[in-house]
């Protein structure tokens, strides 16, 4: 089996495990169609856009969450954000905190909100390195004179 061959199948078991494990879902495929040969590197400049976002919107809510008296309907106006941007890129595991983080924001429960925020900041973590790892394969096969396979 030759580089390209090796890398690819590397490249088809860890889409598919990053689907099973709920990283990512079906929109994450519609984006990689976006791709072509005018715009190589399209998602990962999207992804890349995603994180930066990410920054200023964990900083956002955690500075809203340590106010004396929190304007939950603000920080929901945050996660509500994030949570579009999570699913447009197909962050499927990101998308469903965010929907947890709503309903603690609508009842207003503090401790709530404050747990799903950290998990929201470890999960995105764990993307971003999982992601960081698809491109590089993607990059290998690249560089190997293959072609990045389409992800179903």
């Amino acid at each position: 089996m030759d580089a390209v061959a090796q890398w690819r199948n590397q490249w088809f078991d860890y889409t598919q495990y990053l689907r099973r494990e709920g990283f990512l879902d079906d929109q994450f495929a519609q984006l990689k169609k976006l791709q072509d040969e005018n715009s190589p590197d399209f998602v990962v400049e999207v992804v890349s856009l995603f994180f930066q976002d990410s920054e200023k919107l964990f900083n956002n809510m955690a500075g809203a969450l340590e106010q004396n008296v929190v304007n939950f309907k603000q920080v929901d106006a945050y996660v509500h954000q994030f949570k579009g941007s999570s699913a447009w890129i197909g962050a499927f595991r990101l998308k469903n905190v965010c929907i947890n983080f709503r309903n603690f924001c609508e009842a207003q429960n503090l401790e709530g909100c404050l747990r799903c925020l950290q998990q929201l900041q470890q999960e995105s973590s764990a993307l971003k390195n999982k992601l960081e790892n698809l491109f590089r394969l993607e990059q290998q096969i690249v560089a190997a004179g293959g072609s990045i396979p389409m992800m179903e």
